[in-house]
């Protein structure tokens, strides 16, 4: 009875002690550091107020967001408008590629009749047409995508930069001709664009 009592006692000693968890407190400095946290983002938000610039993401209005009306004036920027659609081919120089690209720095075309360069942008040319006394033959795309305003400002542009020294043109004569327009296809070279000018004399 002895030797039973003493193999279980010492069959006890080899076990392990059974797993317990001990408490774990969250340290002091870090709950310090929450709170700190939280006190300034309560502060921050307080202190604030309630309104702000416009143009801040949560403090945008619906009218903000709705942007300006519609036919409302816009300012449109000339010489960014000419880089993004016309510097290609006709060059930031504004001389074009010789025999490719007729320039626009002294051209009649640019200078000449406000209509006419109205038209051109508005429907494109394509075939021949003489440009200072040299011939190009090709194709210059529309640009009736674009508004009447940037439009005006890129026709403003081109007629009083390098040495082209004409006035400005208002987005209003773009508009005009739209709705007095009737053509579907660019215009056939200069013929055209002359007899246009001729119509309007």
């Amino acid at each position: 009875m002895l030797n039973d009592k003493t193999s279980e006692s010492r069959a006890q000693e080899r076990e392990q002690a059974e797993p317990s968890e001990k408490g774990q407190p969250i340290p002091r400095l870090f709950l310090i550091g929450a709170a700190a946290l939280v006190l300034w983002g309560a502060g921050y938000i307080v202190l604030s107020g309630s309104f702000g610039r416009a143009d801040l993401g949560d403090r945008r209005t619906l009218a903000d967001l709705a942007g300006p009306a519609p036919g409302a004036a816009t300012t449109a920027n000339g010489k960014q408008l000419f880089t993004a659609n016309c510097v290609a081919c006709h060059q930031a120089s504004g001389k074009g590629l010789p025999g490719v690209f007729p320039p626009l720095d002294g051209s009649e075309w640019v200078t000449g009749d406000e209509r006419t360069v109205a038209n051109i942008l508005l429907h494109g040319v394509t075939g021949e047409i003489t440009v200072m006394g040299n011939s190009f033959k090709g194709a210059m795309p529309a640009f009736a995508q674009l508004s009447d305003a940037e439009l005006a400002a890129v026709a403003s542009y081109i007629r009083a930069e390098w040495s082209n020294k004409a006035g400005a043109i208002k987005p209003e004569l773009f508009e005009a001709e739209r709705k007095a327009g009737t053509r579907t296809a660019p215009f056939n070279g200069g013929a055209e664009l002359k007899a246009l000018t001729a119509k309007a004399s």
